[in-house]
């Protein structure tokens, strides 16, 4: 079998395996169960404890976390949920699908995120829960606007989709007393293939979370597997994560430490080859509290830039357009300025562990050439 080449510069993001995700998968498949088994629950209960929390909730994709969350939380019809319509369209996906509205606010230029006062700005009588969005991985301080959303009874519902293994001040996200959704897609910081984690309020919050990515049904694989009945407690979906994608995070997961180092020596690299340059502006992740998903620029003239890099065989992207200038959700559009120049200018550097600083260095150089070449 010929070794394939290593992926650099030319792809934007890519899964990193360490060797035994492979073997993992074989022993699942030599089993034959491929559904939520013990695997899956093994799963959970290793992610618990790696956050440092009593308990976690596997579901199929990072969306299906946060349909589930969004939920488990009673968001419905005839409620608004606040969010950034900087992320991906996932995000607002999930809001739908529970009957709810999205009301989009602003984000910090800076960061990408959103923060307390435009939180409290946009509350409404309709609001029922706040869905910040962990850009970049960084995480997001609601302090500020805690005390408010308590007494109106709103739910914090964090989008952590990029956050896995950052940290909240001294904890890691998900220890946050929130409804923390992680995603474990192929570009993830832990990857599962494809895959989901709620991160539960409580031991009533979880059971329900349970039983909606089940069909309703309580009872595990072996306990059904025992008796000839089960019981469907109420409404659910096809959520569950199959014990396959369960073994490729249970391989992931005691590498982490690895993955956390990298990203951060890859994002401090980029830092260091971008500083000083004319044009360019580095969103900023707090890289010494964060596991960084991404490394995202700013430039004006995004569009001749990009097609310049693309030109030059470095694989760019844009995370995200925004939402709220998208036809689906055009009925809750609102004049977001700080989102729209965002959208306009953001562009996504290859970000992936197989890199190295010569990668960053090659990147960065054609960057600063594209955007002076534009400047020209």
């Amino acid at each position: 079998m010929t070794t394939p080449p290593r992926p650099d510069a030319a792809r934007n993001a890519t899964p990193y395996l360490y060797g035994a995700e492979l073997e993992a998968v074989g022993r699942v498949l030599t089993d034959g169960q491929y559904g939520h088994t013990a695997v899956t629950e093994q799963f959970e209960q290793e992610v618990a404890r790696f956050l440092g929390v009593p308990d976690a909730v596997a579901t199929a994709s990072g969306t299906a976390a946060l349909h589930c969350a969004l939920l488990a939380a009673s968001i419905g019809p005839g409620h608004e949920v606040i969010v950034p319509s900087m992320t991906f369209c996932a995000t607002i996906q999930a809001i739908l699908a529970c009957g709810a509205a999205p009301r989009f606010i602003e984000v910090n230029p800076d960061t990408l995120c959103i923060e307390p006062a435009a939180v409290l700005e946009a509350l409404t009588p309709a609001t029922r829960a706040v869905l910040p969005v962990l850009f970049g991985g960084r995480a997001v301080d609601l302090g500020a606007a805690h005390d408010t959303l308590h007494e109106r009874g709103i739910a914090v519902i964090e989008d952590a989709a990029h956050a896995f293994g950052s940290y909240s001040g001294s904890v890691r996200v998900g220890n946050t007393g929130d409804l923390t959704c992680f995603s474990f897609g192929p570009v993830k910081n832990l990857t599962c293939g494809q895959g989901g984690m709620v991160i539960p309020r409580n031991a009533k919050e979880a059971a329900t979370l349970r039983e909606l990515r089940m069909l309703g049904v309580v009872a595990s694989q072996a306990q059904r597997q025992a008796s000839t009945t089960y019981c469907v407690k109420g409404f659910g979906l096809r959520y569950q994560l199959s014990s396959i994608n369960a073994a490729i995070g249970l391989a992931q997961l005691p590498k982490f430490k690895t993955t956390e180092v990298t990203r951060q020596e890859l994002w401090r690299a980029y830092r260091a080859a971008l500083h000083g340059a004319k044009g360019i502006t580095l969103v900023d992740v707090d890289v010494d509290r964060t596991v960084p998903h991404l490394c995202s620029v700013r430039v004006e003239g995004r569009e001749e830039v990009f097609q310049r890099m693309i030109a030059s065989g470095i694989a760019v992207g844009v995370h995200y357009p925004p939402n709220h200038l998208q036809p689906a959700f055009a009925p809750w559009r609102r004049d977001l300025p700080v989102t729209e120049r965002a959208g306009r200018e953001i562009l996504s550097l290859p970000f992936h562990q197989y890199m190295t600083k010569d990668d960053v260095h090659h990147v960065a150089s054609a960057l600063k050439d594209a955007v002076e070449g534009k400047r020209r």
